[in-house]
This record gives structure tokens, C-alpha cells and sequence, in this order.
């Protein structure tokens, strides 16, 4: 672990430390599903689709080019689950808690490095923040693997040993919004078991909102006064968000034939519902998107490139940023020259990452679309779907990832990075030195619009 540290002092930004690190464990998680071990043949995997699942798996992104419950031996689906678990508690986080488990020491640059991982405003407390995630990811994993556990032994008729397995696997995936299924369909077989989609998504939505989040609203649920803007955003839109995808989804889907069409009312409010939770960064689906309507799409295009909270572990631009944006142009359309949210002042750091963070994820998104549509024969529409898909470490897809070219496939591949990462991080990651400009310029309007 000494070593570990020494290696991260050698960079000079946090977020420099987290991409390389994250970009380390793909690699290890592609030496290990390259291996003839990891695969039902026997026979080892070609090196592009054991870096693809790596990478989706460390980025709980949860695309995959294979089968993962065909393709996949015994070994190779606890490979993904270990990099899931990983990716999703966070590299940083786990090296954190090793470290203070070994010396019960932490240096200034290891604290810097998790924080900035953990999204923890204040460093001062940061040892016993990071104790208190790995604690609260193993016991809602813990939770929610032993009520799948207990409905696929008991109500499928699993053997107990299979039945743990299975309930285990999930738990890992959907807590961390990974979206890993062990069959093939994902989850359509359980379409109208409130069982198996409630406590998925339930965990979904837990792991999707962020560990501040989630600690505050222990520390004080009973008390809204008390929240911080953080928590009134995340709630507020998440909640809005998941309202509005299930309407939306009832909606255009109530008649679809090959959807929601042959269920009766509470097995197509549970599926829209569960429909609507997945965008916010997880690949199940209960339903085949392939069927859908392109409107359907749409929505959860919007969907998946939100995602979740700040400090989870769903993808996207997150819901507080989304928050932000549209406080920002409220803002704006009533003249204000501050953007104020309740009784509290937005920042103008906050605006400009908000802002930055938006349009380099659009310019993402633009330019992988536009690259895509030259290297494949596909429609925009079900191309943007895998792109938007990739960059919010969402999962869903429709069929595009499996059957693009190599070259489409790394160029995926480097998004789900990019999306796991987040725009922003690995663009400081990039930089070589942050420059503190020392004098100010005169100022001049410009015409907008």
C-alpha cells in the first residue's frame, strides 16, 4: 500500500490519480477475462471483448458485446462482479480504506486523492466518511441480495446455492447501476414480479442518489428545514424525473403490443416504473427496448444522459446539475444578476461547472454519434441511443454495440471511460499544470443570440 502512495505522489492533481487508477483496473479486469478460465469454451477471449466487459463493468456501465450468462464461466461473471464492486465503491475509496485498515495513517496528498473520489466537501472528516460508505454499500448489497436470494429460491424454485449466487450478482449490479444480468432477456422474465423489480430498483435509486445525499437524510429525514441545497436538488429532481419517465412511458407505451400492450394495470404501472428508474444509470430492463417507441427512446435518451446524483454511483450529467442549469436560466430569464435557490446563493464556480460540465458532455455525445454513423450502417436514432447509453455508464442498449465494428467497439469502449470518469475530471486529469492568471482584463459586452 506504501508503494501504492508513492506512485500516486508522483501526480500532482487528484484527478489525474483517479484516471490512472481506474485506468489500471481495466486493464488487470481484462488480463483476467482474457483467460481461458473466464469463458464457458474454455477457449480464451479475443482481447477486444474482454476490454469492452472490463471496461464496462469497472465503469458500471453495464453494454456488453457477448452474453454475459452464455459467454462467461463461473470465474469470469465473479471477474465482473469484483469489477463492478470496485468501480462503483470507487477505486480511491477502497485503497483509502486499506491504507488507514494498515498504518491508521493518512497523508495529505491520499486524502486529496479520496476526496476528490468521494465528492466529500470537507476533508477534516474524511476517514470516517469513507468508513461510513464501504459500510452502507456492503449492507444495502447485503439487503438487497438476501431478499432476491429468498424470492429466487422460494418463488422460482432455485437450488439455495444457485438462488445466493444469483442474488448476490444482482445485488452487486444494481446497487452499483451496473446493469449486469445472468440472462439473456436481462430482466424481462420478472416484468410483473414487484419482488424482483422493486428491489432492484429500489436499489438502483439508493446507490443513484450519492453518499452525502443518503447521510444527510439519515442525520435529519425528519427535518426538510435542515437539508442542504445538495439534498433539496437531488431529491426534488430525481423524484420529478422518476414521476414524469413513468407517466411518459404509460403513455406511449399503454397499447404497444409488444411492451406494455398485453398486461393488465399494475403489471404496466410496475414495468413503466421500472422502466423510468433504469435511465437514471442502470442497464436492466424489463421490457425490450428494441420494441419500444422511437418516442419512448427519446425519453429515455433524456433520461440516461441526467442520470444520478452527485457522489453515487450513476452516470450522466447528474441530477444536480440539471437542477443548477434550470435555476441558472430561470435566473436569467427574470434578470437577475445572481442565481438564487431557496434562501442560498449559488456560486459562480458552481454556474460555470455546471455549464462546462453540460456542454462538453453534449460535444461528447455529438462528435461519438457523428463518428459512429460514419463507421456503421445504423440509424441515428438507434446510434444515438448506444452513444447516450455509453457516456451515461447506463447500459441499455439496442442491439448496436454487439454487431459494430472493432473500431466502433474501442471508440464505445473509450467512451464508457470518459463517462465513468466524467468530462471534467479527465480533462483536469489531462492538464499538465493549472495556471492562476495574475492580473484581469478589461471587460466588453458581447451580443448573444
Amino acid at each position: 500500500m506504501r508503494l501504492f502512495w508513492a506512485l500516486v505522489a508522483r501526480f500532482h492533481q487528484p484527478a489525474q490519480v483517479i484516471t490512472t487508477v481506474f485506468g489500471v483496473t481495466v486493464l488487470l479486469g481484462t488480463a483476467l477475462l482474457s483467460s481461458p478460465l473466464a469463458t464457458s469454451s474454455g477457449k480464451p477471449a479475443d482481447w477486444l471483448t474482454a476490454l469492452f466487459t472490463a471496461t464496462s463493468a469497472v465503469c458500471v456501465n453495464g453494454l456488453t458485446v457477448v452474453d454475459t450468462a452464455t459467454h462467461w464461466s463461473a470465474f469470469g461473471e465473479v471477474v465482473i462482479a469484483v469489477l463492478i464492486q470496485v468501480g462503483g465503491l470507487g477505486i480511491m475509496t477502497l485503497a483509502t480504506v486499506f491504507t488507514l485498515l494498515v498504518s491508521r495513517r493518512l497523508g495529505l496528498r491520499a486524502r486529496l486523492s479520496a476526496q476528490a473520489e468521494t465528492k466529500v466537501l470537507n476533508g477534516s472528516d474524511l476517514r470516517r466518511v469513507v468508513g461510513k460508505v464501504v459500510v452502507f454499500n456492503l449492507t444495502c448489497e447485503a439487503v438487497v441480495g438476501t431478499v432476491l436470494t429468498l424470492r429466487f429460491v422460494l418463488g422460482y424454485g432455485e437450488p439455495v446455492g444457485r438462488g445466493l449466487y444469483l442474488g448476490l450478482f444482482h445485488a452487486v449490479s444494481s446497487f452499483n447501476n451496473a446493469g449486469f444480468a445472468l440472462w439473456p432477456d436481462s430482466l424481462v422474465r420478472f416484468a410483473a414480479d414487484p419482488w424482483v423489480c422493486l428491489t432492484v430498483a429500489t436499489a438502483v435509486i439508493v446507490g443513484g442518489l450519492g453518499y452525502p445525499v443518503v447521510f444527510e437524510l439519515r442525520r435529519s429525514w425528519r427535518r426538510p428545514g435542515r437539508w442542504s441545497l445538495l439534498t433539496r436538488i437531488t431529491l426534488t429532481v430525481t423524484t420529478v424525473l422518476l414521476a414524469g419517465g413513468t407517466l411518459v412511458f404509460l403513455v406511449t407505451e399503454w397499447t404497444n403490443p409488444r411492451t406494455l400492450g398485453p398486461m393488465d394495470g399494475q403489471g404496466k404501472l410496475l414495468a413503466a416504473f421500472f422502466t423510468a428508474v433504469m435511465p437514471r444509470s442502470a442497464g436492466f430492463n424489463s421490457l425490450d427496448i428494441t420494441q419500444m417507441h422511437p418516442s419512448s427512446w427519446l425519453i429515455t435518451e433524456l433520461l440516461m444522459f441526467v442520470g444520478g446524483g452527485s457522489a453515487g454511483t450513476a452516470g450522466g450529467i447528474k441530477v444536480t446539475t440539471l437542477g443548477l442549469l434550470t435555476f441558472i436560466v430561470w435566473a436569467e430569464l427574470r434578470g437577475e444578476s445572481r442565481v438564487n435557490i431557496g434562501h442560498r446563493r449559488l456560486t459562480e464556480a458552481a454556474q460555470r461547472q455546471a455549464v462546462s460540465l453540460t456542454v462538453l458532455s453534449v460535444g461528447l455525445v455529438a462528435l461519438f454519434t457523428y463518428v459512429l454513423l460514419v463507421l456503421t450502417p445504423h440509424s441515428l436514432d438507434r446510434v444515438l441511443f448506444e452513444v447516450v447509453s455509453a457516456f451515461g455508464t447506463t447500459g441499455l442498449s439496442v442491439g448496436v454495440a454487439s454487431v459494430v465494428s472493432p473500431v466502433a467497439q474501442v471508440l464505445l469502449t473509450l467512451l464508457m471511460f470518459i463517462g465513468r470518469i466524467g468530462p471534467l475530471t479527465l480533462g483536469s486529469a489531462l492538464a499538465l499544470k493549472e495556471r492562476t492568471r495574475r492580473y484581469e482584463l478589461p471587460e466588453e459586452d458581447v451580443i448573444v443570440g
